[in-house]
């Protein structure tokens, strides 16, 4: 692909060397939907830099497309990437409009921005996770008259974390006033210690523009999660993660084998970079619902990975970050026209019903709200069905729908059996918010 550089907008604090740079250097793309007959190759050469490999792999997975192989190279000072892609339907990708946004996306990745912000108030909260937490969250928010506009939670052994966007529920402005902004952290802060986490409860208002789901691995880092045991039922299946170092070539050789799912390799290639490690070769597979994948790594000192409790911590650190995400539990979406305190009122159905939010995804565009819950029962198991449809029938049985986990290529089921096609309308949802189609209907 040529990236014609000439008629691009510029960003504005770019001087005339800098463009040249950006010219010599600026990523290579090309598509290819005819080598494989399963997946479209997304393929890149780049001059390297730390980070670049999670830069690729962020714009290919915010693009809600599932990679299903990848091949990862550094020959001196360039990177070679090749990514075996699909929609989340498992089909190859045909839409030359979309095709062409790829394309445009990754060429400018060097420069490239995260989701914006404009115009919304940041909440920061990292504590330890119990049952009704996010009705109290959310009920504080209503009550100071806050508008949640997008917000993302995680949780993972008995810690949670959570980014939300917010506005002033009435003038639909940015929270600017200091003090509004400090009476908003202190009342979070009191929720969040409760009785027992008065040390480790945090509340903040962030003004850096990072990525959502990088900051949440972030935060769940600093918050040291990787440290503390589950203290409710998780999935049997934990990560399996083994480091080596190959003294010949001065590399760490980390392996993983874990459940295939969407968005894996982004939140294994963020652990790493943000560790401070870079990766140099790596070699990404799956087959059926399993996922196999091999990185050789150094320290960005150019040091392999030196010590047994570093081993450790990595293995740890990787664990984790596959972990959060994936969530156990019924997944729940919540449709609905948006309206002041939907958030709190739902969440304390939830509560008063006995069910524990593991993950939670919030959104609005516009008047409506389409929100994802994955729940349990207390103890982290799955929730009886009879408790899912009182639930259900308090909340509205139009409004709100029960939806399996999401499965690697393959449509969910309603609970009356008929074929929801919820990830290719993700897809197509996509596709109409870049403008490339009039309608995702």
């Amino acid at each position: 692909m040529k990236f014609n550089t000439d008629d691009m907008e510029w960003p504005t604090f770019l001087d005339e060397y800098e463009k040249l740079v950006f010219r010599m250097t600026i990523p290579r793309v090309m598509i290819d939907n005819t080598s494989c007959s399963n997946a479209t190759l997304v393929k890149i050469d780049s001059a390297r830099k730390h980070g670049i490999l999670l830069e690729a792999v962020q714009v290919l997975t915010d693009l809600n497309l599932s990679i299903k192989k990848a091949y990862v190279s550094c020959d001196g000072r360039w990177f070679m990437d090749v990514f075996h892609v699909t929609d989340l339907d498992g089909n190859k990708l045909t839409d030359k409009r979309f095709i062409s946004y790829i394309e445009q996306s990754l060429g400018t990745i060097h420069y490239a921005s995260s989701k914006s912000y404009n115009g919304l108030t940041a909440l920061e909260l990292t504590g330890t996770d119990r049952i009704g937490l996010l009705s109290e969250v959310f009920a504080v928010l209503s009550d100071l008259h806050c508008n949640v506009v997008e917000a993302k939670m995680w949780t993972h052994n008995g810690r949670i974390a959570s980014l939300i966007y917010i506005k002033e529920s009435q003038s639909g402005y940015p929270i600017e006033d200091s003090q509004k902004i400090d009476r908003i952290e202190a009342r979070l802060k009191s929720v969040l210690k409760g009785d027992n986490d008065v040390r480790s409860a945090k509340t903040s208002v962030s003004l850096a523009v990072t990525h959502t789901e990088r900051r949440l691995h972030q935060m769940m880092f600093a918050d040291r999660d990787y440290e503390r045991k589950p203290v409710i039922r998780t999935s049997n299946d934990t990560p399996i993660v083994s480091v080596l170092n190959c003294l010949e070539k001065g590399y760490s050789v980390v392996n993983i084998q874990c459940k295939d799912r969407t968005k894996l390799l982004f939140d294994v290639v963020c652990t790493l970079t943000d560790m401070q490690y870079v990766v140099f070769h790596a070699t990404i597979n799956s087959a059926g619902d399993r996922a196999y994948l091999e990185f050789f790594i150094r320290h960005t000192d150019g040091i392999p990975i030196s010590s047994d409790a570093e081993k450790q911590r990595v293995i740890l650190c990787l664990q984790s970050a596959i972990e959060r995400r994936a969530s156990e539990g019924v997944r729940l979406e919540l449709s609905t026209g948006d309206k002041q305190g939907l958030l709190a009122d739902v969440t304390r159905t939830f509560r008063e019903n006995g069910l524990n939010v593991t993950r939670a995804e919030i959104s609005t565009t516009g008047d409506s709200a389409l929100n994802i819950f994955y729940i349990t029962d207390v103890r982290g198991n799955p929730v009886d069905s009879n408790i899912i449809e009182s639930v259900r029938g308090e909340i509205g049985w139009s409004n709100l729908k029960v939806k399996e986990l999401p499965l690697i290529n393959h449509q969910t089921v309603d609970r009356d059996g008929s074929v929801l096609l919820s990830l290719g309308n993700i897809f197509r949802r996509n596709l109409y918010s870049l403008g490339l189609i009039k309608s995702f209907s």
